[in-house]
Parts: C-alpha cells; structure tokens; sequence
C-alpha cells in the first residue's frame, strides 16, 4: 500500500492537470481524479501494475463516461456548465482559455470528439474507439464538431471568418499538413 501511497503522490498533479483541462469545472476534474485512483486501489488489489500511464488512460476513460453521460441529458450538462467554477490558471496562454470557452459551448460529442483528437492528440482510430463509434462516423462527427467550433468561436468574437487562434486552430482547420479530420 505504500507505493501506492508514493505513486498517488507523484501522479496526482498529472492526473489531476489532465483533467482539469478537459473538464467544465474543477468538481468535475476533482470527482473523476478521485474516481481515477478508486480505480488505481482496485487494479492494484488484483495484481495489476499501476503507473502513471496506466492512471493519466483511466482518467481518460473516466472522462469520456462522463461526457457520455452528460451526453445522454443535456439539461444537465448546461446546469454544470452555468454552475462551473471559473477558476482560471493565470500562467495559461490566452488562446488556450479561447479554445476552452468555446469547446465549452459546444454538444458533449462535439466537445468529446475535438478535445480527443486535437488535445490529446490521438489517432481517428482511436477516437473512433473511445466514442464507440464507427471510424467513418467519427469523421463525420469530428467534420461536424470542426464546423460547430468555427461557428462558435465566431460568435463569441462577433465575426463568423472562420478562422481561429491558437495550435488547436491550424489542426482543426485541416492546414497541420499530415493530419487527417
């Protein structure tokens, strides 16, 4: 239980940063940290090697049953939204606060589908997977997603151009040459 102890106290600033930066609210972020480590005491308990990969892809496991959730009744997620903590990192770059204001306004599926794919970085494939959709549905959903993200970034800045800010921008706008939706 010790190194369990010890890996807790190295890999909760992972996890929990991880987190935060995809969630609607630091609850949110806290509540699926601590469903997160619930976790790591159970698969330790039957053998399982726990590590701060294993606990960052349980976290985000975690995260994607609670966009499906949230998914699955919108009042909700719009109750959490209006409710969320507005706790903002003063050391996070501008763009990076855009991009969370608009994902914010977004479906859960659309908010899902772009946080990971262009945050997290993965592979269609596996979007696909995570989403339990087909890898043609997920292209369609992150074309989709693309579209409802430049409409409200517009509107938020009063101008529907199209373009965004930030790294996240080029990417979802297909101009990151070798990346596909």
């Amino acid at each position: 239980m010790s190194a369990l102890l010890q890996l807790y106290d190295e890999a909760l600033p992972h996890v929990y940063g991880y987190l935060v930066r995809r969630c609607d609210s630091t609850a949110t972020a806290e509540d699926l940290t601590a469903e997160t480590f619930l976790a790591a005491v159970s698969a330790s308990q039957t053998g399982s090697e726990v590590n701060v990969p294993w606990l960052i892809g349980t976290a985000r496991h975690k995260l994607v049953d609670h966009w499906r959730r949230a998914g699955r009744n919108r009042q909700l997620l719009e109750e959490l939204w209006e409710s969320g903590d507005t706790h903002v990192d003063s050391n996070e770059p501008i763009d990076a606060l855009h991009v969370r204001d608009v994902l914010a306004r977004l479906l859960p599926h659309h908010c899902a589908a772009l946080t990971l794919r262009y945050l997290d970085g993965l592979p269609v494939d596996q979007v696909a997977t995570l989403l339990e959709r087909s890898l043609h549905a997920t292209e369609s959903l992150l074309m989709r997603a693309k579209a409802a993200y430049r409409h409200a970034a517009g509107e938020m800045t009063g101008e529907m151009t199209g373009e965004m800010t930030g790294e996240m921008t080029g990417e979802m706008t297909g101009e990151m040459k070798g990346r596909q939706p």
